[in-house]
This record gives structure tokens, sequence and C-alpha cells, in this order.
């Protein structure tokens, strides 16, 4: 009984705001502090009955994160269940990276971009340096604070590696950030694996758009060999050993700069070594930021200047003007416009971005914004999809019983 007065104690203390949006395995709220008045956000995640357990995933987040304490990483403040559910209070963050990406208002110079990435790749080395694996990056789940620093978070698929003969499953990250080595179905991977979702981002800050799309692990490691070519055995020996290995029809590599025609030598550099097929071979994310693309012009923008989303406000009649574009969800639950771009700007490729009149009212998740002149080989055919382009893949589109299945047997195993 005293427990259950402590536990109602503790949350009395938050006073829940909106829904900021729905985790792996929660949701998430807005609320405040009422003892120091912050702003926190308040993950809820059902324990389950007591047949099924404890939530794995949330003792596996709560645990790393009480380990991960830096500035580029999510701070854990509080914990404590309620009401069969268990809630995990975090600092809030005004925004995410893939509403950045997405807002069509905001411009990202070289300097942007860099600062970016930069911040994600400091994160991602010191969840390395502690030997623990993301295992779920992707541009929504970096977050972005009111000073712009951006901070990783949604542990609930992280793990601890080193162990030469850990197994882990393969059917993590999502589809568009997934490795090659998990899409041909290996148990045994390292840190390699958070570099190449790494570089998937990287990307997608270049084009303003999620680089690599494959509707099923067989399409995505298509559109991956489309892009960066088929590799052979010289340059990936373990991979005809691999359990879902397939072969594909060579493709040879064509240019990075075809690809990405107004990036940096240096940043096309980077991303090649961070796009390296073989794992054993892949750049580290340390070796990563000792890249010269940090130390060269021009240099990462302070974290509290670079562009963030205009605060979000109540939508007024006028925002639906036909006239003026669809409004739009990207993220859910955050409104975006399509807006033309804007002329007059260089350094990266949304600025010559327009909204063809083919494509009407409907939303491109996939966003063709290589520019009118330039080649778009990665781009979707959307008469494919009858003028819908797909939505963007999650963790949940695997089997969400089988993969739970997986990590609790993870979690279970001694370290």
């Amino acid at each position: 009984m005293a427990e259950l007065d402590l536990s109602k104690k503790v949350a009395d203390r938050y006073l829940k705001r909106e829904v900021l949006g729905e985790g792996t395995y929660g949701v998430v709220y807005k609320a405040i502090d009422t003892e120091t008045g912050q702003t926190v956000a308040i993950k809820k995640i059902r324990l389950g009955k007591q047949k099924e357990g404890v939530n794995f995933t949330a003792l596996r987040e709560i645990k790393l994160l009480k380990e991960l304490k830096y500035p580029y990483i999510i701070e854990l403040i509080d914990a404590f269940p309620h009401k069969g559910n268990l809630h995990l209070v975090f600092e809030f963050m005004e925004t995410d990276l893939e509403a950045v990406i997405r807002d069509r208002n905001i411009f990202l110079s070289p300097g942007d971009i860099k600062s970016f990435l930069q911040m994600t790749l400091k994160g991602l080395a010191f969840c390395h340096k502690k030997w623990v694996l993301h295992r779920d990056m992707k541009p929504n789940n970096l977050l972005i604070g009111s000073d712009g620093q951006l901070k990783l978070a949604d542990f609930g698929l992280a793990r601890i590696f080193g162990s030469p003969d850990r197994r882990f499953t393969h059917q993590v990250f999502a589809r568009w950030y997934r490795a090659p080595e998990l899409l041909f179905g290996t148990k045994q991977y390292g840190s390699g694996v958070d570099v190449w979702a790494a570089a998937c981002i990287f990307a997608e800050l270049l084009l303003r758009r999620p680089f690599l799309q494959g509707s099923s692990d067989i399409d995505q490691l298509g559109k991956i060999f489309a892009a960066l070519g088929t590799p052979s055995p010289s340059q990936w020996p373990d991979m005809v050993y691999l359990p879902d290995y397939v072969e594909y029809q060579y493709v040879p590599a064509p240019p990075l700069r075809s690809l990405f025609p107004v990036a940096s030598d240096d940043a096309l550099d980077l991303l090649s070594k961070m796009f390296t097929y073989d794992p054993k071979v892949r750049i580290s994310a340390q070796q990563a930021l000792e890249h010269r693309y940090f130390t060269s012009a021009p240099l990462p923008t302070d974290p509290d200047k670079l562009p963030r989303p205009a605060p979000k406000r109540e939508p007024k009649a006028s925002d639906f003007d036909s006239h003026e574009g669809p409004t739009v969800l990207s993220p859910p639950r955050k409104s975006r416009r399509v807006m033309p771009g804007r002329d007059g700007f260089e350094g990266n490729s949304l600025q010559r971005d327009k909204v063809e009149d083919n494509v009407g009212n409907s939303r491109q998740s996939a966003g063709d914004n290589t520019g009118k002149n330039d080649p778009a080989p990665m781009s979707l055919d959307f008469s494919v999809f009858g003028l819908k382009p797909p939505n963007r893949p999650t963790i949940n589109s695997a089997d969400r019983s089988h993969l739970k299945r997986k990590l609790d047997l993870e979690f279970q195993q001694p370290e």
C-alpha cells in the first residue's frame, strides 16, 4: 500500500499536456514537473499482464540510459510505475531532425548539415565506446532542443555488444536505414550497423529526402546496389556466407557526385567511407569525427544558430486555402505545408525543388529534391503507387510479436 501511495505521489507530480508522438513501444506526452516548473517528456509504456512478464525493452532503455550520461544523448530524469504502466521521464526536446529535413521553409547550409552530422556521430561514438549499439538510428530519433543541441533518443532497441559469440536479431532499424549485412540476415554484427544508418541520415540531409527507399528487404538491397554498385567478393569477402545471401546482377557503382551534385569533395569522401560494404572495413563513428570534412571550411554551425521549424500554432481557416498547397502530416501530429522551393540560394538541392503538377495534392515523402536539371536515380515512380507515395517504414513494419520475442530472448541471455 505504501508503494502505491508513493507511485501516486510521483505520478501526481507531473501534469500531462498534449501527446507528442509514439515511439517503438510507447506513447510520449509533454508534461510539466509541478515541483520544478520544468517541461519534460513522459513516455508511457504498458507493463503487460502478469503472464506476459515485464517489458524488457523498457528495462533495457532504463538500464542503458542510466549508464549513458552525455550531452548528445537524451537524459532520463525519472522512471516510475503507475496504473499498470511504466513511465519514463525525459528532458523535453522541441523537435527532431526529420521535422527539420522535411520543412521546406528551412534552408540548410553546408555548415548546418555538418553540425547536425557531427552531433549525431558524437552521440554514436560515445555509445560505441560504452559497447552499446543503438539499432534504431533514423531522423525522428534524433531530437533537437531549444538550444539547437541534437541528442540520440529511443534506446528501446539498443543492445550491449562486444562478445564474439553474441547473436542478435537482424530485424532492427527502419528498413531505409538498415545496413546490407542486416538485410542479408546476419545475426552477428557490431557498431558498423549504426554507422551505415548515420550515412543514410547524412545522405538525407544532403538531398532533403530519404536516400534509399526500398519497399521490402530484397528491394532495399536492390536500391543500395543501384546507388552504390553491386559489391564484389573482393570488396566484401564474407558476403556470400551470410544466411540470406542471394546473388544480384552486377551493377557498376555510379559516381557519388552524380547522386549528390552539390556536396563537397570532403563530404563525398566521408560518405563513401561510411557506406563501405564490408562492416570490418567500414569507418567507425570516432574515425568519422576525425575526418577532414569537419575541419574544412565551412566549419560546423554553432548549435544555437541552427535553423529549426517554427513553433506550432493553432491552425486557421486560411491554412487550408487550396491555392497555397496541401497541408500534410510530417511526421504524425506535426503540421507541415508543402511550399515551392525558394530561388536564389546555393548549398543544397532543396532550393531548386519545384512542386510538380502531375503529383497534385499528394505528399512527396520521397521528395525528388535533386534539382530540375539533375538526375534523381533513387526517386520513386509514383505511377506504381497510383500517385500515392509509400509510408515511411518503421520498426513496426516487421512482425512486432516476433521481434518482441527476439528482443526478450536477447535480454535474458547473460551479459
